[in-house]
């Protein structure tokens, strides 16, 4: 019996907590990190569909029932890293669904260690993660 994959991408339960909140009033929902500067380089969340993804970007995995994508160029940098989505107190300046709640996505990050890296999650060309056949 094989070990479930290491996860690159996890949710606080604070995190949790305000993507309930934002799924109650928006429905489903997506995350993007595009690794830009200022706010850009915070996780975004954005009602499922309205960020368009593409070959550009990489699917990383769910969390807490949302598809969280990143630009493939910053993939690149952070790939050795387990990515934790958190939120925190304070008002971003993006276009992010949680900025009007006085809060504000973040990620904290650690390496993996080597026995993660050996079963790692699958990653996926952001348009073929959004073309594939419903399952």
């Amino acid at each position: 019996m094989s070990a479930e994959p290491t996860p690159r991408v996890l949710v606080t339960p604070a995190a949790e907590a305000t993507i309930d909140l934002l799924r109650d009033e928006h429905g489903p929902l997506m995350f993007h990190q595009s690794g830009g500067c200022c706010d850009g380089s915070s996780p975004m969340c954005f009602a499922a569909g309205e960020f368009r993804v593409g070959a550009n970007d990489v699917w990383l995995g769910q969390i807490h029932g949302c598809d969280f994508f990143m630009s493939a160029a910053q993939f690149d940098y952070w790939k050795h890293t387990q990515l934790t989505i958190d939120v925190t107190k304070g008002r971003g300046a993006s276009f992010s669904l949680e900025i009007p709640l006085g809060v504000r996505f973040l990620i904290r990050s650690r390496l993996f260690t080597q026995d993660e890296e050996q079963n790692m999650a699958p990653v996926y060309d952001g348009e073929e993660y959004v073309n594939r056949p419903a399952d």
